[in-house]
């Protein structure tokens, strides 16, 4: 493997890792929420700069509705993670203090609270749009039907807890304050935010499936 795409790798893990971390504030507490997000603000940099070819992509070739798909979840989840990174920065007290006051306070909790599950959300997207690949290099047929099946039921434990956990009203700004259980052991916190992540990443290589299957259709109907 080339030392470049070992790098991506790297940082590709690395980014998965500290946003979990970050979505549970519970366990880190501020100090330590504060600079996981100053870090996962230079690895989104750094995951741009080693994806630069991906922006000079943007305007050639052809758009299928996988790619348009591909291309709004990248588009949206660099969008609402620097929102997440300059809102989380705007009502900083340990990492960036100096950017208080910028804006009300309540408006950039409640923004920042908002902005965090979206890029939560889109992340597991983003990384299921990725699930093709290594799906791809696994030629036994019976190992991708368990894996299916396992994914299927992580998924499902996944969304269960991702609406008891009443997230949608957090993206959509219904409330401005985040209910955690600190009882709560912290290797369960990420589990649980795992388990959500990969129900999304889940869903996103499904719609995948489904947008490939229909371009293939469309060609078929063109050929005719």
């Amino acid at each position: 493997m080339k030392p470049n795409i070992i790098v991506k790798r790297v940082v590709d893990v690395a980014l998965t890792v500290v946003l979990l971390l970050l979505m549970a504030f519970q366990v880190t507490e501020q100090l330590a929420h504060e600079w996981l997000g100053i870090t996962m603000f230079v690895l989104t940099i750094v995951h741009q700069i080693l994806n630069r070819r991906f922006y000079a992509s943007i305007f050639k070739g052809r758009y299928s509705p996988l790619r348009v798909f591909q291309l709004t979840v990248n588009i949206l989840l660099l969008l609402s993670f620097l929102c997440t990174a300059l809102s989380g920065m705007m009502m900083s007290r340990y990492a960036t203090p100096f950017l208080n006051g910028i804006l009300p306070s309540s408006v950039i909790r409640q923004g920042h609270l908002a902005m965090s599950h979206w890029s939560f959300v889109l992340m597991g997207l983003h990384l299921g749009l990725h699930f093709g690949i290594m799906t791809a290099k696994m030629r036994s047929k019976a190992a991708r039907i368990v894996l299916g099946g396992m994914m299927t039921g992580v998924s499902v434990y996944g969304f269960y807890l991702f609406f008891r956990s009443d997230i949608l009203n957090y993206m959509l700004f219904k409330n401005p304050f985040a209910f955690l259980d600190y009882s709560k052991a912290w290797w369960l916190v990420l589990i649980e935010n795992l388990a959500m992540l990969l129900a999304w990443a889940f869903a996103a290589y499904l719609i995948s499936l489904c947008l490939k299957k229909l371009s293939h259709q469309k060609k078929g109907g063109l050929s005719k």
